[in-house]
């Protein structure tokens, strides 16, 4: 009985298990390779089975030529206003007013701060009173001595008295000289009271707010840069130095972050006379032409320095890759891929500058390079800058000296060749052949 009961139940489960067996065979026949299958997939016959062999793979090339380069040396500078001047209060009192718009250019003389007057007028007003005293002193001086001198010349008095009369008057006109000076230090203290700009440039944040009292020990008030022309300072190593060795006038280059540069060149305006014993380093600046304030004082840029020229090649970064023996590039030889070793220097732009490994005329693959093999076949196609480069590794970043930074991407098919001397177009390296 109760088998009975259990058989209807598993017909069901019994039926789909025999329809997916069906329909596994069904496909398991259909999948067969139909006649002429495989064609282009690797099937009997086709280039990737037996019957054939792989076509080239095609690839973008730059014919490379050798041509004079400069040599650039990258270091990080800070840059700093030809001129910082701090504005400091020269007497002390109550800062009455700001006369300036914080952060704002200001011209050599314009007002900045005024300082409370009153005691200094005071203070005048008395050097003045004490110099009437003394201009009194002296005339009294000067007539005494004129009436005691015609009576010792006649025995009247003693010379002794009018020795005396004419000690007194110089005396007084001393003392006379001495007042005098002091009216022109009040004057002076005075004017001090006016703080004006003691250079154009611009303005930094006021130290001290209106209502302080300030002293002369505690007196700065704010500070004014000069910010054109800017200097920029930066340390070379020893080894990149040694070529800018009695090259004062070497020229210089800001870039920013992007690798663009900032401004005009700018030149050495100063090379330092010995080297940091802790960092091994020496200290450089250069002047920059700075009108529209690109760069502020303060402010982390890259300087480059040109050192010199030499010859070489200058290959896409993304076409030198770096392998277990060092930096090497994928060039055509017999139709083939083929690495060759490079030496490298640093960037010019966006190219690497290659000083040993390659000859005039060799077709540096550009793209594809993830995919090359020594020996695989190759169709060299034209090259044309900015295109995407077809899985190449990144160049690297923080290159010892370079302009830029990331990788070019290599060029399409649609244009000719590129070549490698001053951008100029050239044949590509061999035709496709359909």
């Amino acid at each position: 009985m109760n088998l009975r009961r259990r058989l209807p139940r598993s017909l069901p489960f019994a039926a789909s298990m025999a329809a997916t067996l069906l329909t596994l065979l069904i496909a398991a026949c259909g999948g067969k390779s139909q006649p002429g299958a495989g064609a282009g997939h690797g099937g009997p016959g086709g280039p990737g089975g037996p019957g054939g062999a792989m076509p080239p793979m095609p690839v973008s090339v730059l014919v490379v030529k050798q041509q004079v380069v400069p040599v650039l040396v990258d270091a990080v500078g800070q840059a700093e206003g030809a001129k910082e001047v701090e504005v400091r209060a020269r007497v002390g009192g109550v800062l009455q007013r700001q006369a300036y718009r914080e952060g704002e250019p200001i011209r050599a003389g314009a007002p900045m701060f005024t300082i409370d007057r009153a005691p200094f007028e005071i203070a005048l007003a008395q050097a003045r009173a004490a110099l009437a005293q003394e201009q009194a002193r002296v005339e009294q001086a000067r007539r005494e001595a004129a009436r005691l001198k015609p009576l010792a010349d006649m025995q009247a008095v003693s010379r002794r008295e009018a020795d005396d009369a004419a000690s007194q008057l110089a005396l007084a006109e001393a003392a006379l000289g001495v007042q005098q000076a002091r009216i022109r230090e009040a004057e002076l203290n005075l004017s001090y009271t006016s703080v004006a700009a003691p250079i154009s440039g611009i303005t930094t944040r006021a130290e001290k707010s209106q209502g302080s009292l300030v002293s002369v020990s505690d007196g700065l008030l704010a500070r004014i840069m000069q910010t054109d022309p800017i200097w920029v300072r930066f340390s070379l190593s020893e080894a990149e130095y040694a070529p800018l060795k009695g090259q004062r006038g070497a020229i210089v280059r800001l870039l920013g972050p992007d690798g663009r540069p900032l401004g005009p060149t700018g030149k050495l305006n100063y090379t330092g006379a010995s080297v940091d014993a802790r960092l091994g380093t020496i200290g450089l600046r250069a002047e920059f032409s700075n009108p529209g304030l690109t760069v502020l004082p303060g402010q982390f840029v890259r300087a480059q320095v040109q050192s010199g020229t030499e010859r070489a090649w200058l290959v896409p970064q993304a076409a030198v890759q770096a392998g277990e023996q060092g930096k090497f590039v994928w060039v055509i030889r017999d139709g083939k891929a083929t690495p060759a070793p490079v030496e490298v220097g640093g960037w010019v732009g966006a190219d690497w500058v290659v000083r040993k490994g390659l000859a005039d005329g060799d077709a540096v693959i550009t793209n594809n390079l993830i995919k090359m093999r020594p020996g695989a076949p190759v169709q060299p196609m034209a090259a044309q800058p900015g295109a995407g480069a077809g899985g190449a590794a990144s160049a690297p970043q923080g290159a010892g000296s370079g302009a830029g930074s990331g990788a070019t991407a290599a060029p399409s098919a649609s244009a000719p060749a590129r070549s490698s001397s001053a951008g100029s177009a050239a044949p590509a390296a061999s035709s496709a052949s359909r």
